[in-house]
């Protein structure tokens, strides 16, 4: 008959196994809260070593960066100054700890005030009105009633709590004046018992795997003592064990064969005696015990390299990726449990240090995942080529102004730590806009050939706005003479010269900056080397122009116009200009020589 299967209510049953049935083996399995008491809590984390790091590892994790301040002017160092005053980064940690270990813990916020049962106004904290920070556990703050409005900014929340210590009278603090931290929140306070306002221990979930990792550890700790044993077959050995002097003699025979063994590796032993070695096989054994701790891994949140301390090489090896696994879920915990928690004592903080609360100042968790010095090596030179990239290298144009660019750049090898005394070296020496070209930085502009644009500086004073036309004068000007008059081009023009700019638009002359090539070590020249594209054609009212192709007078024609000129043609394009004869274009043959310019001349735009 084959077997009956049907589904109920969404659960699987099999009446020919009882599976799903009543007499399933699994029907009777559930789950039990059993809590665990403060004794039984204390002694395990003073006692057994899993329990203190599934309790401390986080705790201590989630503050070893810490914060890293961020605020205009010299507002960071007191701030800083103020949490090491009152140990902050102590009191959150041994806060983190208790809270972790019993459920829950507090910080509270001594300023002084007489009346704790009122609301801490923080707007009313001076300079220096935090006196003091002090970690409450939760076995010594009691919760009153739950605030049931939902209108309060503290629904859910106990309306006040009570601090009992020794032989001192209770009094009442309002949870305002607290810091409060959890373990393990409840997930619905009405259907939790005892204590609403507090949280479980973290080992609450634990414990069972942490008994019976401990437990597994243990047995195998006790094989070690049954790792050999020494097995001695002895004719009628039962049957003479009645007499009392047989039991002495034995005793004393394999207390001498052991004692020869010890000395010399031989075993003495009557010919009908029988000896034999049995041995307890650890082969699996570490197998078995890393499938435990992997369960309390499992169970704690945290990864077995951070829990154990190294690397393990059984089945719960574990890698770099559950470690930044974890830290991401540390940095989570930061932003959404820490930071809200600790927003009033950081208000009160700030006003503390400062005497007032610029809306400026604000904090970020330091990185808990620290990279390598490769890694960080690897970082700072992608940023600098793409600095590069953007600063317009290997003859491209520039993308982003190379001030801009040069200040983004301070700002971010400041920030990541790249370029340790950056900033005070910027102080003392100033920025790329803060300076003036110095002679070598113009020679080396010039014998830079492949520069797209070289580093723009700004001058102290902005001149007056005008009009401008920039030219170069074609300096072996007899040369293209004698090519025109062997082409036949008439009324060659007297100054035959290249314009860069034709701006009618005024303009401050010193924001078109310097020529790419200008410098001592050519005196200003601009050399086109032989060859490459040349056309004669007419251009404007000229009937004969000679076109080439030049990057450099291209990108310095485009430097300019960025900078505030005009231009009447649509596209830009390097040509000398040769006559407005007339002229039979057919059959000239365009002039291939090297083209040599002299340095840039700045005029105003004439009438003529």
């Amino acid at each position: 008959m084959a077997n009956v299967i049907a589904l109920v209510r969404d659960s699987l049953t099999n009446l020919v196994s009882r599976m799903g049935t009543g007499r399933d083996k699994a029907a009777s399995s559930f789950y039990a809260f059993t809590p665990l008491s403060d004794a039984e809590l204390l002694a395990a984390y003073r006692t057994a070593w899993l329990p203190r790091k599934i309790v401390d590892i986080p705790a201590f994790d989630a503050v070893r960066g810490w914060r890293d301040w961020q605020a205009e002017g010299d507002s960071i160092e007191p701030i800083e100054a103020e949490e090491k005053r009152l140990n902050v980064r102590g009191k959150v940690f041994e806060a983190k700890v208790k809270a972790r270990l019993w459920g829950g813990a507090a910080i509270h916020i001594g300023t002084g005030d007489a009346d704790l049962a009122a609301p801490l106004e923080i707007e009313r904290v001076g300079k220096g009105g935090v006196k003091y920070l002090t970690v409450l556990s939760r076995r010594q703050l009691t919760a009153g009633e739950i605030d049931r409005d939902p209108a309060s900014e503290f629904y859910g929340q106990p309306k006040f709590y009570t601090l009992t210590a020794g032989t001192t009278a209770q009094v009442q603090i309002h949870p305002s004046r607290l810091v409060i931290f959890q373990g393990n929140t409840q997930p619905d306070i009405d259907l939790v018992s005892g204590d609403m306002a507090w949280g479980d221990s973290v080992l609450q979930s634990v414990m069972d795997a942490i008994k019976q990792a401990d437990g597994t550890a243990a047995n195998i700790a006790s094989l070690v003592f049954e790792a050999k044993v020494d097995i001695i077959k002895v004719p009628n050995f039962m049957a003479s064990l009645a007499s009392e002097d047989y039991k002495a003699k034995i005793l004393e025979r394999y207390t001498l064969a052991n004692t020869a063994k010890g000395i010399n590796g031989t075993l003495l032993l009557d010919k009908e005696e029988e000896y034999e070695q049995k041995s307890a096989s650890f082969a699996t054994l570490p197998d078995v015990l890393d499938r435990f701790l992997q369960i309390v891994s499992g169970a704690a949140d945290i990864p077995a390299t951070r829990l154990l301390g190294q690397a393990p090489a059984g089945m719960n090896a574990t890698g770099e990726s559950d470690l930044r696994n974890y830290y991401d879920r540390l940095s989570a915990m930061q932003q959404v449990e820490m930071t809200p928690a600790m927003h009033r004592l950081d208000e009160a903080l700030i006003r503390s240090a400062l005497g007032s609360r610029p809306s400026d100042v604000y904090y970020e968790w330091a990185p808990l995942w620290g990279m390598s010095e490769k890694e960080k090596a690897d970082v700072f030179k992608t940023k600098a080529d793409a600095g590069r990239t953007l600063a317009g290298g290997n003859g491209q144009s520039p993308l982003i102004p190379i001030d801009a660019l040069s200040e983004s750049l301070i700002n971010a090898f400041v920030e990541d730590g790249s370029l340790p005394g950056l900033e005070a070296a910027i102080d003392e020496f100033g920025t790329l806009a803060e300076q003036e070209p110095s002679e070598e930085d113009i020679a080396a502009a010039a014998a830079n050939q492949n520069a797209a644009v070289p580093p723009q500086r700004k001058a102290a004073k902005d001149a007056e706005p005008r009009t401008l036309y920039v030219r170069r004068d074609v300096v072996n000007a007899s040369e293209i003479a004698a090519w025109a008059e062997g082409q036949g081009i008439p009324d060659l023009a007297d100054d035959l010269h290249v314009t860069i700019v034709f701006s009618r638009t005024s303009i401050d002359w010193i924001k078109a900056g310097n020529a790419s090539d200008w410098g001592p070590a050519n005196n200003g020249q601009l050399v086109i080397p032989p060859g490459g594209p040349r056309v004669v054609e007419p251009l404007g009212n000229m009937t004969a122009v000679l076109m080439f192709a030049s990057s450099q007078l291209c990108w310095r024609h485009e430097e300019i116009v960025r900078a505030g000129a005009s231009h009447d043609f649509e596209d830009y394009q390097p040509h000398i200009s040769l006559t407005k004869a007339a002229v039979d274009l057919t059959n000239i043959e365009p002039y291939r020589g090297k083209i040599v310019l002299g340095p840039e001349v700045f005029e105003e735009v004439k009438a003529d």
